[in-house]
This record gives structure tokens, C-alpha cells and sequence, in this order.
């Protein structure tokens, strides 16, 4: 029978004190850090398998509710305000700073949002390797004919109806996840309307200079079964990581023998041999920095 990870609930606080809380799963015998970025509207609890596994590969572990979301969600989404970019220049930035270690390197996995943040992050050099799973640009055109259907049909009808009435998104009515702040809904909306995300949006100047200076070792996996974020999605996505030693991995879950993958399988049990190939390839970067 497999050892019991040990864990423990911290709060966290973010770069301007708002409180979060994370969950710190604990090594035996660490040799590397972990962070998972965790997608929109998914609690961090929805990581924990894949955080108990990297653990006993050798990783101390940090997942975190970002603010508005889970654990870190205050008593009523309505008025609650927040930029959306905030999970990243506030949230994430904030357990980059305490969860990396002075003696072992620092990894960091991101998932779908995941992806966004880590070019957003003010301190993403502390990060020697970044590995994420579904990012993909959001644009309802990169999506198979079917799906795009279903999503303009939330952009343009179900969501104004909901945050009307709500105040916020009740994303959770639609068995879509946690529900989300308005901040979020606004600002996804928005963005979702462009080919290449935020970076297409005349009001968010000066985002790609700042993806640019990530010079970590980046690599993006997506399936072609991923409706959201299929692999042509996150090319258009990804291409803003332009001095970072990149590799976009390219899925075929049917294949390969690991069934309906989606943009949310990556993290079920099923894939645990994808968890294992990116473990891999943090312990490689890690080998290779230790023999330079």
C-alpha cells in the first residue's frame, strides 16, 4: 500500500495582503520544489492527486486557491472586486516568493490559465522550468465547429443573464467549476473575443515585451481531443514565449492509449503517466544544471 503524503493548510498571504489558502504536500526526501498554477474556476483541491505524486517523486508541493475562488473565496462573490490578472501579479507571484528554497530549484506546472499567468509573473526568474497542460488563447475560432456554438452561446447569452441577476458568474449552475468573480467574467469575455487573447486587446498594451523577458524553459502540452484549448489554440498562445527555450507537445490521447483526455483530464489518474514524463523533465533541466 502506497505511504500517505503527509500535508498541511497554510494561509497565504498575497502581495497586497489579501488571504489565500494553499496546501503544502511534503517530500520525504525533497530534491525540488513544486507550484501548480491552477486553471480558471478549479479549486486547488482538484490538483491534489497530481501534487501527492510529485511528492513522492521528490517534490515539495504548493497549491493555492487563487483570491475569489475555493478556499480563498469570500462570503458573497456579489461586489467582491478584483482584476483578473491579479491570480498572477498578486497570487501567484506571492507563492513563488514563499515557496521557493534557497537550496533546491523551483518548478512550477500551469493548467490552461496556468499558462497565462507564468509570463505575468514579476518573479518568474525564480522558476527554472515551467511545464504547462490546455493553455490555449480562448478564442471561440480555435475551437472544433460544435464547441464554438456552445461558447458563444455563454458569452453572448447565458453569462450577461447569469451576472445580471447573480451579480458574479454562477459558473458552478453549469458544472464548469467554481463560480467566478465579475471581474473575471468581464475581462475573460473580453479577451475571448481576440485570436491571441489579451495580446490582441488595444487596452492591454505592453503584455507581449513582458512575455518576452521569460527566458525559462517552457513546454505546453495539449490533446487533440482538448475542445477548449486544441493545439492550434495554443500555438497562437505560446508564440509570446519568444525567448524562452520552448517545445509544444502535441497529444493524441486515443492513441496513446489514454482514452478522453479534454481539458481537464491531464490531472484525473488516468494520465499519471503524463505526470511522470513531466517530472521527467523537470529532474533532466535539474540534472543538467547540476553538471554546468
Amino acid at each position: 500500500m502506497t505511504a500517505p503524503i503527509r500535508s498541511e493548510t497554510l494561509s497565504l498571504l498575497a502581495l497586497d495582503d489579501y488571504p489565500l489558502t494553499a496546501t503544502r504536500y511534503y517530500a520525504e526526501q525533497p530534491h525540488a520544489q513544486l507550484l501548480i498554477a491552477g486553471a480558471t474556476g478549479v479549486p486547488q483541491g482538484f490538483y491534489r492527486r497530481f501534487a501527492e505524486h510529485a511528492a513522492r517523486r521528490g517534490f515539495n508541493t504548493l497549491t493555492l486557491d487563487y483570491r475569489g475562488v475555493g478556499q480563498s473565496r469570500p462570503a458573497t462573490l456579489r461586489g467582491f472586486e478584483m482584476d483578473y490578472l491579479d491570480w498572477a501579479h498578486l497570487d501567484l507571484a506571492a507563492a513563488v516568493d514563499q515557496h521557493r528554497h534557497a537550496e533546491r530549484p523551483l518548478y512550477m506546472i500551469g493548467h490552461s490559465f496556468g499558462g497565462h499567468a507564468f509570463g505575468l509573473l514579476p518573479n518568474h526568474d525564480q522558476v527554472a522550468g515551467f511545464y504547462t497542460f490546455g493553455t490555449g488563447a480562448g478564442w471561440h475560432g480555435w475551437m472544433p465547429r460544435a464547441e464554438q456554438v456552445r461558447v458563444l452561446a455563454m458569452w453572448r447569452l447565458i453569462g450577461p443573464l447569469m451576472t445580471r441577476y447573480k451579480g458574479y458568474l454562477a459558473w458552478s449552475k453549469l458544472g464548469m467549476g467554481e463560480d467566478l468573480p465579475m471581474g473575471v467574467y468581464r475581462q475573460w469575455k473580453r479577451w475571448c473575443r481576440y485570436p491571441r487573447y489579451f495580446f490582441d486587446d488595444p487596452q492591454m498594451p505592453g503584455l507581449a515585451e513582458r512575455f518576452a523577458q521569460v527566458v525559462t524553459p517552457v513546454t505546453a502540452l495539449n490533446t487533440l481531443d482538448d475542445l477548449w484549448a486544441p493545439p492550434a489554440s495554443r500555438d497562437a498562445f505560446m508564440a509570446a514565449y519568444v525567448n524562452a527555450p520552448y517545445q509544444a507537445r502535441t497529444l493524441d490521447s486515443q492513441a496513446e492509449g489514454l482514452g478522453n483526455v479534454g481539458h481537464m483530464g491531464y490531472f484525473r489518474p488516468a494520465a499519471q503517466r503524463l505526470w511522470d514524463e513531466t517530472l521527467d523533465w523537470f529532474e533532466q533541466l535539474q540534472a543538467e544544471r547540476q553538471a554546468a
